[in-house]
């Protein structure tokens, strides 16, 4: 929550209310509590898409995973460029405070004559004025401090925010003893010319007052219990900042009247009226509290102006990540392990910003709100797509009411806002779009390989979809869809097994290998304190990883690298596949605790959703596939098995082993028949068939395993609670066997109920053997525990 107010605050409070009130008279106080009205609204979509997705990124990330790149690329851009607005607003409205504590000192030097501290310059075709040379200096320090890599806390911003709120107490308590009613209402609610139509033009003005909130979200993932604190922080922060700020601007308004409330420092100015002169027998108390207040307004505004500077950075890297933006921005410095070129970028931007624009505080303020509100905009929109498509990964503990009111309100408010700004933002608003989208188009588009649920949603319904939707959504479609493996890592003395798998298996789909080492940090450590050991991470990342380049480049494929921090390294493997748009996972299957970075094993067990693509975990002992052993009973994880067969046999020259087994010799002619069909459609026609009478999977198995070099086994289709409680084949056969192990899953269909619990009639099986005379009779095969999918309908039955 702190995150959120103090952002909001350093804005809100210190810098605008002279300005918009000059522009709007006491009604000003109306256009605050509009805003925050905006503000919630929007709120309570983002708690939703935080407590479903508490990752890392914000509105850019929930915006490209759910409407794909093209809305990504405004998303993302509108994100970056709108914190850059707002950091050389915060930036300016830092001068202007400084100015009014040191403006008019001066300093003499010999000979060459007196100086003043903050000089301003004429440079023929415009002037940098005293506050722009102020907001210069605190940009510039801002740039250099997130350039070394000081590191953000919360219990600075903690501290912070608490200082903060004493100081506003105090001048809110002082200012209700000197607040005059009439002062506030003298010449009416809505003097100005535009009367009380001035209202949502400075509610358009002040908006940018309520932009912190969404700050919260982007680190959702190093909350303690997310589903419950993330809600409360982002809703709780908003409704703070906006009582605060009705609150107090009605009191600054109430000592000082409307036109001529200070536009450059104006909590200073109500201060000094607002204090007594003298107290407890010591004069200059009213300006002693003014000096407060001017020094907590530059600690306000340079947090919220650092803070911004270093969101754009965290933005900058999620696009880079996606290939939104190229990843050249997020070379990290071999000294100071920050994304330097990134910062140096935003912060030209910034300086560029305060020089050319600085003279006007609303065009500043005004470009960073439009921004934003193309981004919440957005933001709505993907909370509906996530809701309508159903997708498995979206399981937020938090709900908008009033569904889908909510967010398609929260879409509205947005965009309708920005209809009542000036007519160089509405241009801004428009041309950035225009801008975004050509990006994607002529950029962003052949880079990037992820595609949004809504396109999928369209495509996968082409039949029943108009045609325009069909054909618009294949319009924005990614033209880079290259088969990609990834290949989590931990341990180096089985990351050359794992690369060798994964490169073969993605040089047979003309592929690329994406290694990725996945750091855990404990659930008490915050994400942002794991950059405190960057070196050693980065050490050992690089050392891990450039291994892994080098082996996967001896079979001529093209490998990407990337580290990932984070607090549960398994869940972080599906992230990563899912966000990297994988088509393939190859992991470890280890000894120790299922959370080791890279590695499965009580983690299969823990899987009570689909899978984001196919997986293969080896459990190695030896990476030898000259004899491939292949048990199958049909289904979707046996399909998988055979494709990574034959990929071997192609690639490695492995020989390929059938195994199929039935109960009785009585069931060998047709177990024949199906394994043989089987083959053939599986493109096997090579490959030795087995036919096991003994009736026992496991047992047979471990017996023709012996002969074997390789075991590729599909996984159980028992459920979770069958697996922990009573046992799975599939466990067995990878702690018993000698060879090693390759278990294949393919993402299916099951509902929750079926993964959690498991299939009945599977489950049950070994107490009910069906024999090949029912399977004939019936012409149905019942599906086989390890098969993993659904078995072929003219399989002959199996046990176990």
């Amino acid at each position: 929550m702190t995150i959120g107010i103090g952002t909001m605050i350093g804005a809100g409070i210190f810098v605008l209310p002279g300005v918009a009130a000059n522009d709007a008279g006491p009604v000003v106080v109306a256009s605050f509590l509009i805003g925050g009205g905006v503000a919630m609204v929007n709120a309570l979509s983002v708690s939703e898409l935080g407590t479903a997705m508490p990752k890392a990124g914000g509105g850019y990330y929930y915006v490209n995973r759910a409407l794909g790149p093209m809305f990504g690329s405004i998303a993302g851009l509108g994100d970056w460029l709108g914190l850059a607005f707002a950091s050389a607003f915060y930036s300016i409205g830092f001068g202007q405070y400084l100015v009014t504590l040191l403006g008019e000192t001066t300093f003499a030097l010999p000979v060459i004559g007196t100086f003043a501290l903050i000089p301003s310059f004429d440079l023929g075709l415009f002037t940098v004025t005293q506050i722009q040379m102020g907001a210069l200096f605190a940009g510039t320090v801002f740039i250099g401090v997130n350039y070394i890599g000081a590191k953000e806390t919360g219990g600075i911003q903690t501290v912070i925010v608490t200082l903060l709120l004493v100081i506003l107490g105090v001048f809110a308590i002082a200012g209700w003893f000197s607040f005059d009613y009439g002062t506030l209402t003298a010449d009416g609610w809505a003097p100005t010319e535009r009367g009380y139509g001035a209202i949502l033009p400075a509610t358009a003005l002040v908006f940018v007052s309520f932009l912190g909130y969404a700050k919260i979200a982007t680190v959702a993932e190093e909350l303690e219990n997310p589903g419950r604190n993330l809600p409360i922080a982002i809703i709780g922060s908003v409704a703070i900042v906006t009582v605060i700020y009705g609150i107090l601007v009605t009191i600054m308004l109430g000592i000082v009247p409307w036109d001529v409330l200070d536009t450059d420092a104006p909590v200073a100015q109500a201060a000094e009226i607002a204090f007594p002169d003298q107290l407890f027998g010591v004069t200059g108390f009213a300006a002693a509290a003014a000096t407060v207040m001017t020094l907590g307004a530059l600690l306000a505004t340079a947090s919220s102006a650092n803070a911004s500077i270093l969101s754009s950075a965290r933005i900058n890297f999620a696009m880079g990540r996606d290939k939104i933006v190229t990843n050249w921005l997020n070379e990290i410095h071999p000294r100071f392990s920050t994304p330097y070129r990134s910062i140096f970028l935003t912060g030209g931007m910034i300086v560029v910003f305060i020089i050319l624009l600085g003279q006007d505080l609303s065009i500043l303020a005004q470009a960073a709100s439009v921004l934003h509100l193309i981004v919440y905009a957005l933001m709505n929109a993907a909370l509906i797509v996530f809701r309508e498509a159903d997708v498995p990964q979206y399981d937020p503990d938090f709900t908008v009411p009033l569904y889908p009111i909510t967010p398609i309100v929260g879409m509205v408010l947005s965009l309708a806002l920005i209809g009542f700004m000036s007519p160089i933002e509405i241009g801004l608003s428009a041309a950035f779009v225009v801008g975004a989208v050509l990006w994607y188009f002529l950029y962003a588009r052949r880079e990037t390989t992820h595609q949004g649920y809504l396109g999928q949603y369209i495509l996968d319904r082409a039949e029943e979809m108009p045609e325009s939707a069909v054909s618009a959504a294949e319009s924005v479609q990614p033209e880079k869809t290259d088969y990609r493996v990834m290949v989590p890592l931990a341990n180096p003395r089985t990351e050359s097994e794992l690369i060798e798998l994964a490169s073969i298996m993605a040089k047979a789909n003309d592929g690329v290998v994406e290694a990725v080492h996945v750091v855990t940090v404990p659930d008490q450590t915050p994400l942002y304190a794991g950059a405190e050991h960057v070196e050693r991470i980065d050490a050992e990342s690089e050392r891990l990883l450039d291994s892994a380049r080098e082996s996967a480049e001896t079979f001529g494929v093209d490998v990407e690298t990337r580290t990932v921090i984070s607090h549960q390294s398994f869940e972080e493997i599906f992230h990563s596949a899912e966000t990297g748009n994988a088509d393939l996972v190859v992991m470890g299957w280890a000894n120790q605790p299922f959370w080791s970075s890279g590695t499965v094993s009580r983690g299969l067990d823990e899987l009570t959703r689909e899978l984001p693509c196919d997986f293969l975990v080896l459990k190695d002992r030896g990476f030898d596939p000259e004899h491939l052993l292949v048990p199958t009973a049909g289904g979707s994880d046996s399909d998988l098995s055979a494709e990574v067969a034959r990929t071997l046999r192609d690639g490695r020259g492995s020989e390929v082993e059938l195994l199929y087994v039935v109960d009785g010799p009585e069931n060998r002619a047709a177990g024949t028949e199906f394994l043989g069909k089987w083959a053939q459609e599986h493109d096997l026609g090579d490959a030795t068939l087995t036919v096991d009478t003994e009736g026992d999977v496991e047992d047979a198995i471990g017996r023709h395993s012996r002969e074997s070099s390789m075991v590729i086994v599909g996984a159980t289709e028992r459920g979770l609670l069958s697996r922990l409680f009573s046992g799975s084949l599939v466990y067995d056969i990878v702690n018993e066997v000698d060879s090693s192990v390759l278990l294949c899953e393919r993402p299916d269909t099951r509902s929750l109920w079926e993964r959690i619990f498991g299939r009945g009639s599977a489950a049950n099986r070994e107490d009910d053997p069906v024999t090949a005379a029912d399977a004939d009779e019936s012409g149905d095969g019942p599906e086989d525990e390890w098969s993993g999918g659904s078995s072929d309908d003219d399989a002959p039955a199996t046990t176990g």
